[in-house]
């Protein structure tokens, strides 16, 4: 049986197709985000796996011997949120930054924004560069 192909790949899929996911208000910030993680991380947006917008990338290998790559600094537009990939356990490593935010909602390495207009941009700002920091220390 042949292996399976990763998922978490880059493709050729416009980046305009995955921000369209995002409707309304959400559309704007959709593009503000992109802006944000692309000034950040210095590179360009490079859809991967169909519906994320990733900037970077690295490559990981864990103890198990599972092994991939992902992009440094991620995003996903969507109708009703935005979903941003942060370092593992943000909430409880930068529990002040995530008090100045506003309102959301976080799982282990997801922070989900209903609206950006109402995010403290300044601590989002700071929640992404301690994680490209993170991610460029623990994996190169």
């Amino acid at each position: 049986m042949p292996a399976k192909s990763p998922a978490m790949v880059p493709s050729d899929l416009p980046v305009e197709t995955v921000l369209d996911r995002a409707i309304g208000p959400r559309r704007a910030e959709a593009n503000e985000l992109v802006a944000l993680l692309e000034d950040i991380s210095g590179f360009t947006p490079v859809v991967w796996a169909g519906r994320i917008i990733g900037f970077g990338e690295y490559k990981y290998k864990y103890a198990s011997g599972h092994s991939g790559r992902a992009p440094v600094l991620a995003y996903a537009p969507g109708p009703a949120k935005h979903t941003l990939y942060l370092s593992e356990n943000f909430t409880q490593r930068w529990p002040e930054l995530c008090e100045q935010l506003g309102s959301y909602k976080a799982s282990k390495v997801c922070l989900y924004i209903t609206r950006l207009a109402k995010t403290d941009r300044n601590a989002l700002r700071q929640l992404l560069e301690l994680t490209l920091a993170d991610t460029l220390d623990t994996w190169g």
